[in-house]
């Protein structure tokens, strides 16, 4: 150290200094604001980039609760979809019920009309059996009771006693 202060030189100093001021001068033009910018343009960037990520956030937050907005009315929907369905299946269920009766009723009737009307003509056929018979019974006696002039003359007087009482 104390060779540098022997051996010190004004003129020298002077020229250092003026050339490290120079230096100082050359990196403020060409290094320091260069950097200074890219460092402040790099810092705007990131400003912009978590802008743009808060605003990509709030429209992901509005994304989904629109979402689930529609979801919802969704639900609603196909709630209301399933109990129209429901709705339907009671309705066409009922309807297939009062028809099935209706036509059990009308079948019912119908077949009770037939029977009625089999029944008539049994009776009808019944009854015409039975006066046929009864006719030939009534021949066959009076036959019998004809031939002989006793009988006779018994018929008719218990047929005129028969006729006074009615």
């Amino acid at each position: 150290m104390e060779k540098l202060i022997n051996e010190f030189s004004v003129g020298l100093f002077f020229w250092q200094t003026v050339v490290f001021v120079l230096l100082l001068l050359l990196l403020r033009k060409f290094a320091w604001k260069p950097i200074l910018n890219a460092v402040n343009e790099r810092e705007q960037g990131i400003r912009d980039a978590l802008d743009s990520a808060e605003k990509a956030k709030l429209e992901m937050q509005n994304l989904q609760a629109d979402n689930e907005k529609l979801l919802q009315e969704a639900r609603i929907e196909r709630e209301a979809m399933m109990k129209d369905a429901r709705e339907m299946k009671a309705k066409m269920i009922t309807d297939a019920k009062e028809e099935a009766q209706a036509e059990a009723s009308k079948t019912i009737v119908n077949a009770q009309a037939t029977i009625e009307a089999e029944k008539k003509a049994a009776i009808a056929e019944l009854k015409s059996t039975v006066a046929i018979l009864s006719v030939e019974i009534a021949e066959k006696m009076l036959k019998s009771e004809l031939s002989n002039k006793e009988k006779q003359l018994e018929l008719v007087n218990s047929m005129l006693n028969d006729a006074k009482l009615n």
